[in-house]
């Protein structure tokens, strides 16, 4: 099934944080979401060049018919730009957006309000590589037979102690996010979503009302939003998309993996 067979009556963009300082792996040579894992041909098959993590992921959500992104960075991260450009190499239309307030992910990506209060929103982090090639067309397709605000994307858990844990109901809908448990008998995580206008609604307002006391507080995660969206009624439905787990390239432990990975396929 290809993103065309997907009958969808909004627009959908794609919105990539990539305003961190990668403070777990630095130095790095580039920013990481560039960090080249892998190889992708150029002009046809001709030519081989090395593929940047972020590639992975706009990818998939190509995969899916999202033809529209934008990325936000920060101040200095002008490599990101030089390297996508505006996005042909993926057949995509790329555009660029600046951080505001450095308090989380959060507000990152609330800096895209303005461009994406009315579209469907196809969300995923840029320095997290996944199996699963068909893993928007899922959630696309499923949203389009839902009635859900959000939709998850659900991977198994190898590291419960750094993610968001999904408590899940039979019907779908998830009842708790479990941000980083000690101990747990959940099983997955997650990792990209889609939602529509009424989270991105939810996260600008949400995101107001936090702002006087954003600098006194721990930062925020996409995690405590959606946490806060589900108490206050949003529907939030999940949906596995990987039999894998996925891999964070922001640690050390996660690079080597992906390189071992990646470069041997």
């Amino acid at each position: 099934m290809t993103g065309e067979n997907i009958k969808i009556d909004q627009e959908v963009i794609g919105l990539l944080p990539a305003a961190g300082l990668a403070r777990r792996i630095a130095p790095l040579p580039c920013s990481k979401e560039l960090y080249p894992i892998g190889f992708r041909a150029v002009d046809g098959e001709r030519d081989i060049v090395p593929k940047g993590v972020c590639c992975y992921l706009l990818e998939k959500m190509r995969a899916a018919g999202v033809t529209k992104s934008y990325i936000v960075v920060r101040e200095g991260k002008w490599d990101i730009p030089t390297y996508l450009r505006d996005g042909n190499m993926l057949d995509m239309h790329l555009a660029y957006l600046i951080m505001g307030l450095p308090f989380g992910v959060p507000y990152t990506l609330d800096q895209a309000y303005p461009f994406v209060w009315n579209a469907l929103v196809a969300f995923g982090f840029p320095d997290i590589l996944f199996r699963g090639d068909d893993a928007f067309v899922k959630l696309l397709r499923y949203q389009a037979a839902s009635d859900a605000d959000v939709i998850l994307g659900l991977f198994p858990a190898d590291q419960p102690e750094k993610m968001d844990m999904v408590d899940l109901g039979d019907d779908g809908r998830v009842r708790e996010l479990v941000i980083q448990p000690r101990q747990t008998q959940l099983r997955y995580t997650w990792d990209i979503a889609v939602w529509t206008p009424i989270f991105t609604q939810f996260l600008h307002e949400y995101m107001a009302d936090h702002k006087s006391s954003a600098a006194t507080q721990p930062e925020l995660s996409v995690g405590h939003v959606l946490q806060a969206a589900i108490r206050n009624g949003l529907r939030v439905e999940a949906v596995p998309v990987s039999d894998e787990p996925c891999l964070d390239i922001g640690t050390a432990e996660g690079l080597a993996k992906a390189l071992r990975r990646f470069t041997s396929e």
